[in-house]
């Protein structure tokens, strides 16, 4: 099979989609820098399973280290690139700005460069449904333009999109951008509401609820997100034939560079998301109701046609049967 180099082996998609390319037979190069962002234990407990398959390797690495990337490719010289290590969250960029900037621009600058250098068959990267920012019209299309970022990791992830763009305009890299719907799951993470809503309710504490629990997400379930990553990685992205620059298509070109939204296609309200997780649980929410925070946007809803289209695949996960999958392995994780 391939060499599948995966930044951010040790995060949530990064442990799933490592275990899924295992599966089926790739040999896996994973990178991470183990930050303290959250519980390094949680991401040790991740790498514990993938280190169990023969197939895979780990080295602690940090993107933005550009001598250590350039290291990296001349030593693993991968065929595929699955591009998921970042500064993550959409409140902490208020916070530690450089964070994002050394790892989502720097970080994402040195990848593009060991791509370069060892060219690749495929690089796939993660984006966010967040480069939609104050955009009105839904659901959110790859077509809509997205020139009104409300948070800097928003505009970072941006940028990757129009840096990967670059690469593949000028060195033919053949890359794919992913605009990822609020993924949840099993291993997910600890600094968001799932995670963060069931360790207060098994507490008998209060949970913040934003937007007065109006706010409304498309959540999408980690299975579905790791079935279009891998569908996405075995097609290289081409240019577009039908590519017109005078009315040009934002997510095609004449670059074999594509950009994709992965989500649900279910927006669900807030309120509706914690009714879910107080029947998984079997426990009601003290619930704090709290005005919408600075940066957070108010409704994300994905349009998938394309992603269809291109790859034969659609997410369907119900919301209710995902966050009680979740539930069952935080019980078995925490003995909670």
């Amino acid at each position: 099979m391939n060499t599948i180099l995966v930044t951010g082996a040790a995060g949530f998609i990064g442990m799933h989609a490592c275990e899924r390319l295992l599966a089926r037979g790739d040999t896996v190069v994973g990178i991470d820098n183990l930050n303290t962002y959250y519980d390094v234990a949680l991401k040790e407990a991740r790498l514990a399973r993938l280190k169990a398959h023969p197939g895979f390797s780990f080295e602690c690495l940090d993107i933005a280290d550009r001598g250590a990337m350039a290291a990296l490719f001349e030593r693993t010289r991968p065929d595929r690139v699955l591009h998921l290590a970042a500064q993550a969250g959409v409140r902490y960029s208020l916070e530690a700005p450089h964070a994002y900037a050394d790892s989502n621009l720097t970080g994402f600058v040195n990848l593009l460069e060991g791509c370069r250098a060892h060219p690749v068959q495929h690089l796939v990267y993660a984006s966010s449904s967040s480069v939609y920012g104050g955009n009105m019209k839904l659901p959110f299309s790859e077509r809509d333009a997205v020139d009104h970022p409300i948070s800097l990791y928003a505009a970072t992830k941006r940028a990757n999109e129009l840096m990967a763009h670059t690469y593949s305009h000028l060195f033919k890299l053949p890359a794919t951008g992913l605009r990822f719907f609020t993924v949840y799951g099993p291993w997910g993470r600890p600094d968001m509401a799932l995670f963060k809503f069931t360790r207060a309710i098994l507490a008998g504490e209060p949970i913040d609820v934003y937007g007065h629990g109006q706010l409304l997400r498309d959540y999408t379930y980690i299975d579905d997100i790791v079935e279009g990553v891998l569908r996405v990685l075995d097609k290289p992205a081409t240019p577009d034939p039908d590519y017109d620059p005078l009315a040009p298509n934002p997510s095609t070109g004449n670059a074999p560079h594509r950009v994709f939204n992965i989500g649900n296609q279910a927006p669900t309200l807030l309120t509706d998301y914690i009714a879910a997780l107080e029947s998984a649980l079997g426990m009601k929410a003290i619930q704090r109701m709290l005005p919408q925070q600075p940066g957070d946007m108010h409704t994300t809803s994905a349009d998938t046609t394309a992603l269809a289209g291109w790859v034969g695949f659609t997410p369907s996960t119900p919301v209710r049967e995902g966050v009680a999958h979740f539930i069952n392995w935080y019980r078995d994780f925490y003995r909670s």
